[in-house]
Formats: C-alpha cells, structure tokens, sequence
C-alpha cells in the first residue's frame, strides 16, 4: 500500500518502506517506477526477515559502516540492504526472478 506523508522526510528523502507500507514525500512520486521498485525490494527484504529483525539489521549495519567511514551518508549508501535495492531498481522484473536473501550478496561488496 502506497501512502503519501510529506511532512515524514528528512533533506532529499523522497521514499520509505515501512512493512507494509511505502510512504512517499509527494504524491507525484506514485508514478516513479523506479522508486516504486526501490522501495519493493525492501518490502521484500523485510518480509523474508520477519520484519523487526530487518530494522535491527538495518540500524546495526548503518551504525558499524557508520564507525567504519565517518560519514553516515556514505554509510546509508553502503548498507547491503540499500546496494540491492540501488543495484537492481531499474529492472522492474528483478523481484520475480530475486533469490531469497538477496542482499547477502551485496554484504561485503
């Protein structure tokens, strides 16, 4: 389910996954396919993960990578979870062919 909360987003944030929902800054951004496809993979992700064990996944990795590089943009940009959904938003025929756990193979890229 799509909903639109502008008033949710912090700077150039557009879109948020929240299981189920995605949560949009705008209401023009339905039409994004590419966001939409973005934020499915993470619907995906947090589904096969049971959901809270993904955002306790989730904080865990942004905070290590967080401590790692000293930049938490570059930390969010670096989480497994993000470089699947980055890597792979363009093909909206990406979830039906996606293995289970797909981000593990993003990990340690």
């Amino acid at each position: 389910m799509i909903v639109v909360f502008k008033h949710f987003f912090y700077r150039n944030y557009v879109g948020l996954s929240l299981w189920p929902f995605i949560i949009l800054k705008e209401d023009g951004l339905k039409k994004d396919t590419v966001l939409i496809n973005h934020e499915r993979i993470h619907l995906r992700q947090q589904r096969e993960l049971l959901i809270i064990p993904f955002y306790l996944w989730y904080m865990a990795e942004w905070i290590l990578r967080t401590l790692l590089y000293l930049d938490s943009y570059r930390a969010y940009q670096n989480i497994s979870f993000e470089r699947e959904a980055y890597a792979n938003e363009k093909d909206s025929e990406y979830l039906s062919k996606r293995k289970t756990f797909g981000f593990m193979d993003y990990l340690f890229r």
